[in-house]
């Protein structure tokens, strides 16, 4: 295997996804009453979807059991799902 001529290694695609999803009404309602609560807190208006896309990330990140068996899968396979090879 070649040598990496530094010490980072090639950034991962940072282009933000669109994606659509539908929620229940009363989902819906706890979002917009969150970003509410999110604006009364911090000063700053955020929308539905910036904070949406924050949750999830953030439940990914918290949920050990998920980080385990992707890093596992991911030992298994090397090609990412960005399509790019290690």
């Amino acid at each position: 295997m070649a040598k990496r001529p530094l010490k980072l290694d090639r950034l991962p695609n940072r282009k933000p996804v669109k994606l659509t999803i539908t929620l229940e009404p009363e989902t819906y309602d706890a979002l917009e009453d969150y970003a509410r609560i999110y604006a009364e807190e911090y000063g700053d208006d955020e929308p539905v979807s910036i904070i949406a896309a924050y949750m999830i990330g953030d439940f990914m990140d918290g949920d050990a059991a998920f980080k385990r068996m992707r890093k596992l899968r991911a030992q298994r396979s090397f090609p990412l799902s960005n399509g790019v090879d290690r």
